[in-house]
């Protein structure tokens, strides 16, 4: 590996799934926000993200981006439509969700910044890093 590049963008998708991690476990352990349903499924393909890109990150390889990057894909469709539901009308019923609702709002920064548009800003951001990394590998 020749490109310093690669190794930049490798370590920052690592370090922004370090920070989404950490936040979520923040969130649901010091704050006590119970995380719903969807909130788990964004949790389930983010955590192995934090440890798999530590190790590419760690070694300088980009061969592990091909099969990291459907983790980042359906993490961020969940976190799409889990925003999306979100922001829909409150009447619609769309959302299949546990004892959590999927429809609350812990967070509401600004009016219209919410833990699920955290989560897939974290994971187009992993996502964009892996793509420009693959690219410069090449």
């Amino acid at each position: 590996m020749h490109d310093k590049r690669v190794s930049t963008y490798l370590f920052g998708a690592w370090a922004v799934s370090v920070l989404a991690t950490v936040g979520s476990l923040y969130l649901s352990e010091v704050m006590q926000f119970m995380p719903c349903s969807l909130c788990w499924f964004q949790r389930i393909f983010m955590y192995p993200l934090t440890i798999l890109l530590g190790i590419a990150s760690a070694k300088n390889s980009p061969l592990i981006i091909p099969y990291v990057i459907p983790l980042v894909v359906i993490g961020a469709a969940f976190s799409l439509y889990h925003t999306i539901i979100q922001k829909l009308p409150r009447n619609l019923d769309i959302a299949a969700c546990g004892p959590v609702p999927c429809r609350g709002d812990y967070l509401d920064w600004f009016g219209f910044i919410t833990i699920p548009m955290l989560a897939l800003t974290a994971f187009l951001m992993i996502l964009v890093a892996l793509l420009r990394a693959q690219r410069l590998s090449r």
